[in-house]
């Protein structure tokens, strides 16, 4: 009986102990961090997808699952202990452009939360969970947004690069049905506009352009460096996984 009692009380000085050797690993002040998280599981709770996204398994958390525009090889959040990336697990199932979801809770990287983070996660980054409409029971989907950001533009800055207060439907409606279903499908076509290509595959990390002749060029990088897209005028021209042309 005494050793019932005196569980709960030492789980909760362990995880006191933990948080105490863990660092904090966020710079915002925590009335910016408690002001972003009314605001944005309150009025602007309610979003819609930018971007199709991938929803993966949480790394070694079951209990909730990974929202990403990037295929999970080519996700860098993690590393293992030799220093290469770990994947996630195999995308589940892909969330269309214009998806509409809840924002239920904002968390960022304090010390106590650190500590209390399955270990195999993305434990030291901010996380923003959401709840797809129509899915009350389902695991929330974890939308991990880098590390370090320090004021509220930035949160909101990451944040609108996945998520917008406003339904897309009029925009994804405008594109071309070919278009649209390969948007929906995480694919690329040939022609395709830049915002299509993003919508597809989400943001790039890197963004290099060169002028040749007339012709304005792009090449998007992705993380990893494992997928490239190039424009010339604003328009897909050709594109790569690991060096091979996908486009068809």
């Amino acid at each position: 009986m005494l050793a019932r009692r005196l569980l709960p009380s030492l789980t909760f000085l362990g995880l006191a102990v933990l948080a105490a050797g863990c660092g904090n690993y966020t710079r915002m002040a925590p009335d910016t961090r408690a002001s972003l998280q009314r605001t944005f599981t309150g009025p602007e709770a309610v979003q819609y997808l930018r971007i199709s996204g991938n929803v993966t398994p949480f790394f070694g958390d079951g209990s909730k699952r990974l929202l990403t525009p990037y295929a999970p090889e080519d996700v860098r959040m993690l590393d293992d202990s030799s220093g290469k990336p770990i994947n996630p697990g195999a995308v589940e199932r892909t969330l269309p452009v214009g998806t509409k979801l809840r924002i239920t809770k904002v968390e960022f990287p304090t010390a106590w939360v650190v500590a209390e983070r399955v270990l195999y996660t993305p434990r030291t980054w901010p996380w923003v969970y959401l709840s797809e409409e129509g899915s009350a029971n389902a695991p929330p989907l974890i939308l991990v947004l880098p590390p370090n950001l320090e004021q509220p533009n930035d949160f909101r800055a990451e944040l609108e690069k996945y998520l917008s207060p406003q339904n897309p439907k009029a925009q994804v409606d405008a594109l071309a049905p070919p278009v649209r279903d390969a948007v929906s499908a995480k694919r690329l076509l040939t022609n395709m506009t830049a915002e299509a290509v993003r919508m597809a595959w989400g943001p790039p990390e890197l963004v290099r352009r060169s002028l040749e002749g007339t012709s304005k060029n792009e090449e998007w990088t992705y993380p990893g460096g494992r997928r490239k897209a190039f424009f010339t005028d604003g328009r897909l021209a050709r594109a790569e996984e690991s060096g091979a042309p996908i486009l068809p």
